[in-house]
């Protein structure tokens, strides 16, 4: 992780530089910068992911039906969901891959600007200094909007099971949980945490317009 914080530090010291030579020099807008283009290279991996879930969310109905009809039979389940995965062309695992390929660059994200040294100013719209937290605790409402409406963009529709109380469960505390640890965390941070959720918000509503534009296509 040291060696990705340490690049991405740099990566941090390069766009600032490019907004000194825009005339607007500011960490902030690097951090933006950076999170765009993290975002951008990442596409492919989060498209296939979401893609993976939306696909396992559908077919939910038909994994509990089998469920409940083969609950005594653990072999004869296994072998009918291995069979519905297939006429339906889904990787169960599809969506886990990208996820773990993603965590360690997330990771090395995180520590690389929770602990970059900013070399002059740091100031930023209305903070003073992004190296701390927002005093006035815009950017952690930020975070806990933009990470309930990303949650609520990927949830299943619900069905009145268990699952679906437990999906309506991390889809309050997860936001509420984001706003508050974000509270104690350095502004620039934060500030690529929603600036990463805005870009995630508006993948989904593409993915989402073009999906239903093929569907159109397709009658």
């Amino acid at each position: 992780m040291d060696i990705l914080s340490s690049f991405v530090q740099q990566a941090i010291g390069h766009l600032y530089s490019l907004t000194q030579t825009m005339g607007v020099p500011s960490y902030g807008l690097a951090i933006i910068f950076l999170t765009i283009i993290i975002k951008l290279v990442l596409y492919p991996l989060t498209a296939k992911q979401i893609a993976s879930t939306k696909a396992m969310s559908a077919m939910q109905p038909k994994i509990k039906a089998l469920q409940e009809k083969y609950k005594n039979d653990k072999a004869t389940l296994n072998q009918k969901l291995s069979e519905l995965y297939k006429e339906e062309g889904i990787n169960p695992l599809a969506g886990c891959l990208p996820l773990l390929v993603q965590m360690p660059i997330l990771i090395g994200i995180f520590y690389g600007i929770r602990d970059f040294q900013y070399a002059g100013p740091s100031s930023f719209l209305w903070m003073k200094s992004i190296a701390d937290p927002d005093p006035y605790y815009i950017l952690p409402v930020l975070s806990a909007l933009t990470t309930f409406i990303q949650t609520k963009q990927t949830m299943p529709a619900a069905d009145g099971g268990a699952g679906a109380a437990q999906g309506k469960v991390m889809l309050y505390f997860m936001p509420l949980f984001i706003g508050y640890i974000s509270i104690s965390f350095p502004g620039g941070l934060v500030l690529y945490w929603v600036v990463m959720n805005i870009m995630q918000i508006l993948q989904q509503l593409l993915m989402d317009r073009n999906k239903a534009k093929a569907e159109v296509a397709a009658k």
